[in-house]
């Protein structure tokens, strides 16, 4: 992946947001327990050191799970766990 694509995310982090089902659907898949979904995925995306972008979306891997992120609207569609 080309460094301006990770930045353009990173750059972006404040346009970083999802839907009501999605913050149900991230707290499910990852078993949260966190009020503030959204910032949680920031705080993720500002660890990962693998951001990679495939089409449309961001895929970024952090800490045994992969949050998928919508490259155009920087909406979080889901999240959920590696298998090990």
């Amino acid at each position: 992946m080309e460094k301006t694509e990770q930045n353009d995310l990173l750059v972006n982090l404040d346009k970083v947001h999802t839907t009501e089902l999605g913050v149900g659907r991230i707290r499910k898949n990852l078993n949260l327990d966190v009020e503030d979904v959204v910032k949680w995925c920031k705080g993720k995306i500002i660890k990962s050191d693998s951001i990679t972008r495939k089409g449309k979306n961001w895929y970024v891997d952090v800490d045994g799970c992969i949050l998928t992120i919508n490259a155009h609207s920087f909406t979080i569609i889901t999240a959920h766990k590696i298998s090990q």
